[in-house]
């Protein structure tokens, strides 16, 4: 495993450095993202006196339709995003018990619960005791359908509670959905939920060293239950459960500080699916995982990494061609400053790996290339792909780092296209804060900020970032998205993707001047023409331009490629 740094920190000239703090309040950097909206948390999701009292935290999104579901340690919250600039606060649920991970299928809202004090019916007296018949923690199932008065309607209790979880759907079962639970916490006693036990490995029932799978009818969500309790840890040859990292690979963190967390495999922090090409990515304590979900009840590993540098595998995403997988390390839980200047970038980052011939092959470290200070969380957190066609493309929160977008293409060299800051909470303290999460959905970023709400973003065009690769993007619109579900993009043939096309071989700088002002003047007359009389004309543009491309230039073929496609369903186009 290659340790040099795909990034060096940025120097004190970046306007990220030295931002004003405050909690609400606090100053504001921002290159290629323009902060459309935000939305303080409201009432009951807060403590004034402690804003970074990680009892209210803001923790992760998913979206359906017009709404953003945004989860809280104490419950959630639901916006109408239909206007981005303008989110507006629908539905908020109180129902405490962290993590409140969310997700969505259908009219169903599936939330994380981990702590003790959630109890089954949502009450906020918590739940004393070791053994407490009214406590909860697992996964809990709510009916959205009306989305102003969601209704609890199964509650499936986990031995280690749900720290994150991960839909799974499978092509061949289209009235089931599977929910892998990865608990991270605390054993219950087997006195609280039978068949709990905190044992060691040789204990074939032990609750560690494995994942639980909840298979959930969608028509009958109340019928949700356990069905299979995958030991994706297994050495193959022994048959051992835990048969990947079971120690640290050397007695202390580069750093020369403490492991923390320590990257033992007990346990995955997070699984991302990627249904339509039958494969997962779990991140998993001390390990990086391929995974196999053609039978979603039966996941199966393929293959597992390690890396000297990483602290804690914490989460995965695949790019858009399931070629590429980045794992995230959360060197520190997420509550220590692991972006300062004297913090490697290869410590707390990305590992970006190429998956060749079904193994996991490392490229490169990306980590947020500014220092932050010793008043802010920071580490490699939750994001996803904005669907740029051509390139991989990512935006991630990194709690107080901010948002950070980078492309990673090329896997061995990615590079920082786009970012937005706030300064810390506190100048004297490390306040727990940042961003959570951040997600593109439907042609806009979101983010769920932990300590002080939800943020709407809209991308700018840059040297890095055509506006016609924005409007590509923005041509791909999802019915629902749950990061953890990740779902295969494909562009419709448009002007848009055309032009994305057309920026994207201009970059190369391989096209004659004469054709690439030939390309640009046929593709705005053929859209003059498309709805006219002349659309046979607009064709035959489109057909003719493409022809003067040299095809044997990777970029010019795909432009060429997208101009028949658009030509076609023109053509076809009643």
């Amino acid at each position: 495993m290659g340790l040099v740094p795909a990034t060096a920190m940025a120097d004190d000239a970046d306007p990220r450095a030295g931002l004003g703090a405050g909690w609400l309040d606090a100053q504001q950097a921002s290159q290629g993202l323009e902060l459309l909206a935000h939305r303080d948390k409201p009432e009951g999701f807060y403590q004034a006196s402690s804003p970074g009292n990680s009892s209210f935290a803001n923790s992760d999104l998913a979206f359906s339709g017009k709404y953003a579901f945004v989860g809280n340690f104490t419950g959630f919250n639901i916006y109408d995003v239909s206007t981005p600039s303008n989110p507006v606060l629908t539905t908020s649920v109180v129902c405490p018990g962290g993590q409140g991970d969310l997700s969505v299928y259908g009219n169903l809202l599936f939330m994380s619960v981990e702590e003790t004090r959630g109890r089954i019916d949502c009450g906020t007296q918590g739940a004393s005791g070791t053994v407490n018949p009214d406590r909860f923690r697992g996964v809990r199932i709510f009916d959205v359908s009306d989305i102003s008065r969601p209704v609890q309607v199964a509650a499936v209790q986990t031995c280690r509670g749900s720290h994150t979880h991960t839909l799974v759907t499978g092509k061949n079962d289209p009235d089931n959905v599977y929910v892998y639970v990865q608990g991270t916490s605390s054993i219950r006693s087997g006195s609280e939920l039978a068949g709990c036990a905190n044992t060691a490995a040789t204990d074939p029932n032990t609750a560690q060293w494995r994942i639980e799978v909840i298979k959930v009818p969608v028509a009958a969500p109340q019928n949700a239950a356990i069905v299979s309790t995958p030991r994706l840890f297994t050495d193959p040859e022994t048959g051992a459960i835990n048969g990947l990292q079971n120690t640290p690979q050397t007695p202390r963190h580069p750093s020369g500080s403490a492991w923390s967390p320590s990257p033992v495999t007990t346990h995955c922090h997070d699984i991302t699916a990627y249904p339509e090409i039958g494969l997962a990515a779990g991140a998993c304590a001390g390990n990086g995982l391929l995974i196999d979900i053609s039978d979603p009840a039966n996941p199966k590993r393929l293959d597992a990494v390690t890396d000297p540098n990483f602290a804690y595998w914490h989460s995965a995403t695949f790019n858009n061609d399931g070629t590429k997988v980045i794992f995230t390390d959360e060197w520190g839980g997420g509550s220590a400053a692991r972006c300062r200047v004297t913090d490697e970038p290869s410590w707390g980052a990305n590992a970006i790996f190429d998956i060749v011939d079904g193994k996991l092959q490392f490229r490169s470290y990306y980590k947020l290339p500014v220092a932050q200070t010793n008043q802010e969380n920071c580490v490699a957190h939750n994001g996803s792909l904005v669907p740029v066609p051509g390139r991989d493309i990512m935006v991630q929160a990194w709690y107080q780092g901010g948002v950070s977008m980078f492309d990673f293409t090329d896997s061995a060299n990615p590079r920082e296209i786009a970012y937005f800051d706030r300064g810390p909470i506190s100048t004297s303290s490390l306040l727990l804060g940042g961003f959570w999460s951040a997600y593109y959905y439907n042609g806009h970023v979101f983010g769920s900020e932990i300590a002080r709400g939800f943020d709407a973003f809209k991308l700018l065009p840059s040297e890095h970032l055509d506006q016609a690769e924005i409007d590509a993007a923005a041509t791909v619109t999802y019915d629902r998205f749950n990061s953890q579900h990740q779902p295969r993009v494909t562009w419709p043939a448009s002007f848009p993707l055309v032009r994305a096309y057309y920026a994207q071989a201009l970059r190369t700088g391989t096209m004659q001047q004469d054709t690439a002002d030939n390309v640009r003047k046929f593709v705005d007359r053929a859209e003059r023409f498309t709805d006219g009389p002349q659309k046979n004309a607009a064709v035959a543009q489109l057909r003719a331009v493409s022809h003067q491309l040299d095809t044997s230039v990777g970029a010019q073929a795909t432009l060429s490629e997208a101009l028949n496609d658009l030509a076609d369903a023109l053509s076809h186009k009643a």
